[in-house]
């Protein structure tokens, strides 16, 4: 009987360590990649109250989404975020901030993928308030995309139109269709940045 007791309290032991080494290698991996601990959480679906995540690079941070709830989908790859709000912070310091009725975050494996604002869209930006409904930011190519109708007021400066694309890494703007421009000189002053509209 002392033996059989010895034996199972050497396999407790054994199976402790074993158990202990395991989440040990976990922590570490969800500390590189804190999306992984999602893959343990016990339902298909886990919600999130006051949701905020960021991108910190060379201690700068390069954009943050926010928002009032989030509900993550395991099986998707995604989380759906209730009134969110996404600030992207240029170099000089400046951040150009977007706020939507609901938000789409698509992740990989690794990483997030791209995020689409939906509904009611509303981007702020050196006194302009461009408004949209819907909006996709993609990581890869650092780039913004509004595929509907778009309008934009502020500075003497008037336009609507149907698409619009954004390169961030070259403060680049480009409409796509059915542009409609006002301007006002004696309002406009001095843009600031290296922003070019085309059409």
């Amino acid at each position: 009987m002392t033996i059989l007791a010895a034996i199972l309290a050497s396999l407790g032991g054994v199976s402790y360590k074993v158990a202990e080494h395991f989440w040990a290698m976990k922590a570490r991996e969800f500390k590189k990649n804190p999306l992984k601990l999602l893959d343990y959480a016990p339902e298909a679906t886990l919600q999130i109250k006051d949701f905020r995540r960021a991108k910190i690079d060379g201690g700068r941070k390069i954009w943050e989404i926010a928002g009032e709830e989030a509900r993550y989908l395991r099986e998707q790859k995604e989380a759906v975020i209730k009134k969110p709000r996404f600030t992207y912070y240029r170099k000089d310091g400046e951040a150009i901030e977007a706020t939507g009725d609901e938000g789409h975050i698509h992740f990989t494996d690794q990483e997030l993928e791209r995020i689409r604002l939906q509904g009611g869209i509303e981007v702020s930006y050196q006194g302009f308030i461009l408004r949209t409904d819907e909006i996709v930011y993609f990581k890869e190519k650092n780039q913004v995309l509004m595929p509907g109708k778009v309008s934009m007021k502020g500075s003497g400066l008037e336009f609507d139109g149907i698409g619009m694309e954004i390169a961030l890494q070259e403060e680049k703007i480009r409409l796509l269709n059915k542009v409609k421009t006002k301007i006002e000189p004696q309002k406009f002053g001095k843009r600031t940045g290296r922003q070019q509209l085309g059409g």
